[in-house]
């Protein structure tokens, strides 16, 4: 994993980039069991849809208070082993929620898996950007991808393993968690030889993007984070309430439903991969207008179609809806170079607790109404695309030099 010196603001590590990839991958394999299994705790807990969304709330929120603080404090202090630590932080949550026999201890176990999120997350995308060279676009999205295969493969293990099970059989994933620990630490060794304390290197300073004021970067952020609602909250309503929306139009078994589910996360992972390399090429403000706004079609017309229409539909959203992220992320670390791990726990815990706070709300108002219903309200959300048309153009400002050089 190593680079020739003097090298990192031009090379692209690669062998780094699927090393972190890869344990992006695990990670979300293991987290995305928790809206997998819903099906299995509803029944299992005898609980309502409204507890069902407080389980994605205490995941995703641990997960999105701690990310900007832990994004701060490495910005200052990088912690080379953290990732390492955060990955054994979510094997015990997996551990006590194969075993929990009551609601509140199901709901703590969840949210030490959040707790490891948070602490993963951040610091890897920074070792993402790190080792990006001059491809900041394609290394986020290549990082993210593999957070998104994993995201998909949840759903289908689920199916295969926990379904036709127990959830005790959680336990078995234990040991992805083990395999993620091992990957990371090689990882942490060359993030400390390389970027870390001892390498006499001085973190860059917070800083703004060269040509804009303090109002515009701070407006642009509020811009970005109401796109990452819009995304957010609609993903929410599709990765926990998808499977009970099959079931009850449709008639599908649980194992059934699950296998819609992988689809639609897969093609969220195929649009994550196309966002980043595409935006390097034609500007990230673009992508994020065309990903967010684009979707809004697809979106309306979910609510409305039989069991194949609903499947290609889910499709295009996932792939267009998914684009958007990348961009977004590499677009405000561009607006503050020097602050990447802030910038990087800000945008991942935002997302995280939008995500969360839809799935409470969403199963709320399922309650309350139907799923028909809150699948129709959902489908205006990536209109809020419109206001992206807002935001400056930063690429031709910012130069090609990885944060903390």
């Amino acid at each position: 994993m190593e680079d020739q010196p003097g090298s990192r603001a031009r090379v692209t590590s690669y062998g780094v980039l699927l090393a972190i990839s890869v344990s992006h991958l695990l990670n979300d394999t293991l987290q995305s069991l928790i809206p997998a299994i819903y099906p299995v705790v509803k029944d299992g807990f005898h609980l309502t849809f409204a507890q069902v969304g407080l389980i994605t709330l205490a995941f995703q929120l641990t997960a999105s208070i701690l990310q900007p603080v832990v994004g701060a404090f490495t910005d200052r202090r990088p912690q080379p082993f953290s990732l390492a630590v955060g990955m054994g932080i979510t094997l015990v949550g997996l551990a006590l929620l194969s075993v929990v026999t009551s609601y509140g201890a199901l709901l703590f176990s969840v949210a030490l898996v959040g707790m490891g999120s948070s602490v993963f997350h951040p610091e890897s995308s920074r070792i993402a950007h790190l080792a990006a060279g001059n491809r900041r676009g394609f290394a986020q999205s290549f990082f993210q991808v593999g957070g998104n295969v994993g995201s998909s493969l949840g759903p289908l293990l689920a199916a295969l393993v926990i379904a036709e099970r127990a959830r005790s059989s959680i336990l078995w994933f234990t040991i992805v968690a083990a395999a993620g620990i091992f990957i990371l630490s090689g990882v942490g060794r060359w993030y400390k030889s390389n970027h870390g304390p001892s390498s006499g290197k001085k973190h860059a300073p917070a800083t703004l993007s060269p040509g804009l004021s303090r109002r515009r970067v701070i407006i642009s952020v509020a811009i970005l984070l109401a796109l990452i609602f819009s995304k957010y909250f609609y993903i929410a309503g599709m990765t926990s309430y998808l499977t009970f929306y099959l079931i009850d139009k449709f008639a599908l078994s649980i194992k059934s439903a699950q296998l819609h589910l992988f689809i639609f996360q897969f093609a969220v992972a195929a649009g994550t991969l196309i966002g980043g390399p595409i935006g390097d090429r034609i500007g990230r403000k673009y992508v994020i207008w065309i990903s967010i706004l684009g979707a809004a079609p697809f979106t309306l017309l979910l609510p409305h179609a039989g069991l194949l229409g609903t499947t290609v539909l889910s499709i295009c959203v996932g792939v267009i809806l998914s684009s958007a992220f990348p961009a977004i992320l590499v677009y405000a670390q561009e607006l503050l170079p020097g602050s990447v791990g802030l910038i990087s726990g800000l945008f991942y815990g935002f997302a995280f607790g939008m995500g969360g706070l839809g799935s409470a709300v969403l199963g709320r108002l399922a309650d309350l109404s139907s799923l028909g219903y809150v699948f129709q309200l959902i489908a205006f959300l990536p209109l809020l695309g419109l206001i992206a048309v807002f935001l400056p153009s930063v690429e031709s400002r910012v130069p090609a030099v990885a944060a903390g050089e």
